[in-house]
């Protein structure tokens, strides 16, 4: 986590977090300046939701492989013994050069994103009815 705010670059410090806060962060941070609040999630969380993850860092810059390197070390616990069980695909961490599983599927970098292809069709109609019949 950065100890400057991502806002206005003030400095970050710890605030107190309620009973329930603690099973989904590690800690909250609040900006003595603009008061604005970010969050430092569990790293638990990072097997939810529609892609995967790195379960360190939770970056998005994954690779996946077709087999095991013996160099790069394993990710261990019980959620990647669940993934893998489940039928997982193997994936690289290109930050912290970790290898994990995950059971969901990487986004298409091709295809537009869920809502671009609902623009681009409604953009499409609108010019079609705008155009002069000929």
């Amino acid at each position: 986590m950065p100890r400057t705010c991502t806002q206005c670059g003030g400095h970050l410090h710890r605030i107190h977090r309620t009973f329930i806060e603690r099973f989904s962060y590690l800690a909250i941070y609040e900006c003595r300046d603009c008061k604005d609040i970010s969050s430092l999630p569990r790293h638990f969380r990072y097997h939810f939701g529609p892609i995967p993850r790195c379960p360190k860092c939770g970056t998005l810059r994954i690779t996946k492989l077709k087999s095991p390197d013996r160099i790069d070390p394993m990710h261990t616990g019980f959620l990647n013994f669940l993934e893998r069980s489940a039928g997982g695909a193997l994936f690289h961490c290109k930050f912290c050069r970790l290898q994990f599983y995950d059971r969901r599927r990487m986004p298409d970098k091709t295809a537009p994103a869920e809502g671009e292809a609902e623009k681009v069709a409604e953009a499409s109609a609108a010019d079609a009815a705008s155009a002069p019949a000929e």
